[in-house]
């Protein structure tokens, strides 16, 4: 087996991951593995580290060790390139490692993965919109050569490997840059939920879809996704996987208040879909568009902000346009995962 070049988050799951990493390694080690490790020190350190790796033409496998965001930075820095991805998760969603078949909690079972799984090429989203500002220790976005150049001035490009979202969503998410950052796990989702909604400001935004005309809608949130789940399991896009050959999104339209707490209990179980106009449909192309609050198309963001996430980082602002692109990362995932045929 070739060298495993680990790059490591030890801030991942309240800074649990470094602490274990050590443990880890020498299990690794015990399978066969030569292990490289690269810790990252800063939000954006996980995609240069890959991205050096991918220069420098290393033999092996590049692992992700964290939680999704990890995995977003890793991913992002090889996605085209011909090296392969593995996870070992230590976030508190790992969305990703769902997907593709690997355990959240066995960290043996995980490892079993790097060495008997499948490579598979998965798809992605490519979202591009305006930088969101800075929140709390996060930064905003800035232009990655990996990412490829915007096609509009004062843009930046981001590519999705698990999941975007905007709206209610994401707010909550923008939410956890700079508050309640004492609460541990999936508490701070359901504190922050509970605590956002209430004082959520109502919006509409223009929405289109492929080649079909742009309308005006009532809004409470959209989803985007490679998977059926984020959130931590939560079924949000059903029937989604990253080698679907059509891109999905799942709308919401303007929601009451109860609707929205209410939401969280059926969309666990996927079973979501036609409650309160919620609508799934294909679509490769999605455009998405302030709406002032005299009915007029914004093509600049507006001062109540509807943020665009990138596999769970609120980071883009729209005017923002998501395009479906597959085959573009090689993934080692699970040798047996329901949504593949082979």
């Amino acid at each position: 087996m070739g060298p495993l070049h680990c790059i490591v988050n030890p801030a991942s799951r309240d800074h649990t991951c470094g602490k274990k990493w050590p443990k880890v390694a020498s299990k690794l080690e015990e399978r066969g593995f030569q292990v490289i490790t690269h810790m990252t020190t800063r939000v954006g350190h996980a995609g240069e580290i890959a991205w050096k790796l991918r220069n420098e033409k290393v033999d092996g496998m590049v692992v992700a060790v964290g939680g999704d965001g990890t995995v977003h930075e890793v991913a992002s820095a090889l996605r085209g390139g011909d090296l392969v991805m593995g996870i070992l998760p230590f976030g508190s969603g790992n969305d990703y490692a769902i997907t593709q078949g690997i355990s959240r909690k066995n960290i043996d079972s995980a490892i079993d993965v790097l060495v008997n799984g499948k490579d598979r090429k998965c798809a992605a989203w490519r979202l591009e919109g305006f930088p969101a500002s800075q929140a709390g220790d996060y930064p905003s976005p800035k232009p990655n050569v990996w990412d490829g150049p915007a096609s509009q001035e004062g843009r930046v490009v981001r590519w999705v490997f698990l999941e975007s979202d905007a709206g209610i969503t994401s707010a909550i998410s923008r939410a956890k840059l700079h508050r309640a950052k004492w609460i541990k796990g999936s508490k701070k989702y359901t504190y922050l939920g509970v605590t956002t909604i209430p004082f959520w400001k109502r919006r509409k935004v223009w929405l289109k879809l492929d080649d079909n005309d742009g309308e005006i809608l009532d809004f409470t949130m959209f989803a985007a996704t490679t998977g059926e789940t984020f959130g931590g399991g939560y079924q949000v896009c059903p029937g989604v996987s990253p080698v679907d050959k059509n891109g999905s999104i799942v709308y919401a339209p303007r929601l009451s208040r109860i609707a929205m707490l209410s939401l969280m209990g059926p969309m666990k179980k996927g079973k979501h879909i036609g409650k309160w106009g919620i609508t799934q449909q294909k679509a490769n192309r999605i455009e998405i568009k302030p709406v002032n609050s005299d009915g007029s198309i914004s093509e600049v963001p507006l001062k109540n902000s509807t943020w665009v996430q990138a596999d769970g980082e609120p980071v883009i602002v729209s005017p923002a346009t998501l395009e479906w692109h597959t085959e573009q990362l090689l993934v080692r995932g699970s040798s047996d995962v329901a949504w593949a045929s082979e």
